[in-house]
């Protein structure tokens, strides 16, 4: 097997392969949890309808981004960066511990706090303006908009 730069098994080794290659899995995990669920017809749709024909969809591009990926080639993956990957995790753990707890506003203060944290460039004006901006769109979303049960500070609002 040839394992040269230009083809072989680093053909399958790119960005676009391992994309494609991501939505064909995510569609057959789909498809394997959506099982179950009665599909009906398209008149009268069952509660698998949609997510059946949504995870044939993702498999259908992963078919086409793989096989564009291994005809054009693209660029090969490279060693992924782990301070952003382990920032932006913890952030969303925290999130979702704090969220029950303390609020929509406090979480997401902690969220967007600790996930900038992942980035080569931190300025704290960035951060406390991306902080304000996503707390503002967040209420008037979830709160005013879809008048969901949430507290936005716990025992405040």
């Amino acid at each position: 097997m040839q394992v040269g730069k230009r083809g072989g098994l680093y053909r399958f080794l790119t960005k676009d392969f391992l994309s494609g290659a991501m939505f064909i899995a995510f569609g057959l995990l789909a498809l394997y949890y959506g099982q179950n669920l009665a599909v009906g017809t398209p008149v009268r749709m069952g509660p698998g309808y949609v997510p059946r024909m949504l995870a044939l969809i993702m498999m259908g591009l992963g078919v086409l981004i793989c096989i564009i990926g291994l005809v054009a080639g693209s660029e090969p993956v490279e060693k992924p960066k782990w301070k952003p990957i382990v920032m932006v995790t913890i952030g969303i753990v925290c999130f979702a511990l704090l969220f029950e707890r303390a609020g929509l506003l406090p979480a997401l203060i902690v969220l967007i706090g600790i996930s900038s944290l992942g980035g080569e460039e931190f300025k704290l004006t960035e951060v406390i303006g991306n902080m304000v901006v996503l707390a503002i769109i967040c209420t008037i979303v979830f709160k005013v908009g879809l008048g969901m049960n949430i507290s936005i500070v716990r025992g405040v609002w």
